[in-house]
């Protein structure tokens, strides 16, 4: 969970939603005079729908990157960006568009994913980069996200948003049918979370392969990458914080049939020196790297949210799945609708009781009874609403405004009418759980890093996730990291990539 940020402007409305089929000859001259205009796809030659030029697309590009870096933040590491940014500035020059401004970066945030923006704007996750094998397997992923800019996927994306009106947002768990308790605003950085169609995911799996093999590396790491993807999505294993890859990046597994004929095609038309691979390079540079939520924006240790920036904690009930997002946090109980939110109060101000009153009213919620109080030796109030959650209907809601320093920390449980009696006293105890932190506390907190173990005669994924520590890493995790199929354990004698406890 981070600090609120001012809301930017949404995309403004360009015309009537295209139509699905391509936009081509006489057909996409017509819509262009009524709603945009029509492209050169610098892949296929073919005339293409969109709304931008390329000037346009590198303008929108850089806004772009500045919701990036105020959402998400960049990832502190001078050395892993530098290697990012070589890697990625190698593999655009031998693209379809080698003149556009690329820019590679690596954002702070523990979901497993890539992505990219119009006008050469390419990240990658800190979380996908445990799940990468090798120097090639990183160049496959930003190959891929390369084919997405070059091919105008990304510009295209953006088009038909925006022709649309789309509400794009980055939505929580939780979709109330007002939308309560979303801290992100609805803004053009939404754009970067649409899914492709599965034919641009083909063509950008093929292009990566294409430009992988131009800058001299193997090019089955693009297959390698899927194939770590497909076993995510069987695990369930992704990261917290932004959608993941498997989110925004269909049917991995069904991928890696299809490439697997083009990558070999690839090698054959290069009998000569061999392809890099250069594994060892790449799994140094992972050494120490942040695993999981960083302290700063809060971390969970098993069934508590400790937040070292904010300095405060609490529980939130036993065996409930916590989710820690950018705006907020979700505790669900397992197999229900019953959720609970933590997140910061936008612009706090006014009487504490007036304020908890207005901005429950916002998020669809009226009050039933409240009173002022004190929890955890903080000033607040608490009080009981009714609303309505979409999927759910008629909600009641237990929440406490908490005021520390100068934020005000919302914290609710919601459940539907008839299950509500039942969990409201799980409510009232991580309500009352939440407590100031000291600074010598928060400096204690350390994040989970990657660290590499020689596997012993014996060894098991679970034993070595359970030495990291409670909720630390799951085994299927760690087995997935290390390119195994979740029902093999590791070899006696292998350096496997492992986490450490903060």
């Amino acid at each position: 969970m981070r600090r609120p940020v001012a809301p930017a402007a949404g995309p403004a409305s360009a015309g009537p939603r295209p139509r699905r089929h391509g936009w081509r000859g006489a057909a996409c001259l017509a819509v262009a005079m009524v709603s945009g205009a029509c492209a050169t796809n610098p892949v296929t030659g073919e005339s293409q729908f969109s709304l931008m030029s390329e000037r346009q697309e590198i303008q929108v590009g850089g806004e772009l990157d500045g919701e990036v870096r105020r959402e998400m933040g960049f990832y502190d590491d001078a050395e892993i960006q530098q290697y990012v940014d070589r890697i990625g500035q190698r593999l655009a020059a031998g693209s379809h568009r080698p003149g556009l401004p690329w820019h590679f970066a690596v954002v702070d945030q523990p979901a497993v994913n890539a992505f990219a923006l119009p006008g050469g704007y390419i990240y990658l996750t800190r979380g996908i980069l445990p799940f990468l094998d090798s120097e090639a397997e990183l160049a496959g992923v930003l190959g891929h996200e390369i084919g997405h800019v070059t091919a105008r996927h990304s510009a295209s994306a953006y088009s038909k948003a925006t022709s649309s009106s789309v509400g794009l947002a980055v939505l929580g768990i939780l979709v109330p049918e007002s939308r309560p308790f979303q801290g992100l605003a609805e803004t053009a950085f939404g754009v970067l979370y649409l899914k492709h169609s599965r034919d641009d995911e083909l063509q950008a799996d093929r292009l990566g392969v294409e430009y992988a093999a131009r800058a001299d590396w193997d090019p089955a790491g693009v297959a390698g990458m899927l194939t770590t993807l497909s076993r995510l999505g069987e695990a369930d294993s992704g990261g917290r914080g932004v959608p993941g890859w498997l989110s925004t990046h269909p049917d991995p597994g069904d991928r890696v049939t299809t490439v697997q004929p083009i990558v070999e095609q690839a090698r054959a038309g290069r009998p000569g020196a061999p392809f890099v691979e250069n594994r060892p390079d790449f799994l140094r540079r992972l050494d120490g790297l942040v695993f999981g939520d960083d302290p700063k924006d809060g971390v969970v240790r098993g069934r508590d949210f400790l937040h070292a920036g904010l300095r405060f904690r609490l529980a939130f009930p036993e065996g409930w799945e916590i989710t820690n997002a950018p705006s907020q946090v979700v505790a669900q109980q397992p197999g229900t609708s019953s959720v609970m939110l933590l997140q910061l109060v936008a612009q706090p101000s006014g009487r504490l009781e007036t304020l908890a009153e207005t901005s429950m009213a916002n998020a669809g919620f009226r009050l039933v009874e409240g009173r002022l109080t004190e929890i955890g030796r903080l000033r607040a109030f608490l009080g009981t609403y009714r609303g309505r959650m979409q999927g759910v209907g008629d909600t009641i809601a237990e929440a406490a405004h908490v005021e520390y320093g100068r934020n005000v920390f919302l914290l609710a449980g919601l459940a539907g009418a008839q299950a509500y009696r039942q969990v409201q006293p799980e409510f009232a105890g991580a309500i009352e759980s939440f407590r100031a932190m000291t600074a010598e506390e928060a400096a204690r907190i350390r994040p989970n890093r990657i660290d590499f173990y020689v596997a012993r005669p014996g060894d098991t994924w679970q034993a070595i996730a359970a030495r990291a520590g409670e909720g630390i890493v799951k085994a299927s995790t760690l087995a997935i990291m290390n390119h195994y199929p979740v029902n093999e354990q590791p070899r006696a004698g292998e350096r496997i990539k492992i986490v450490v406890g903060g």
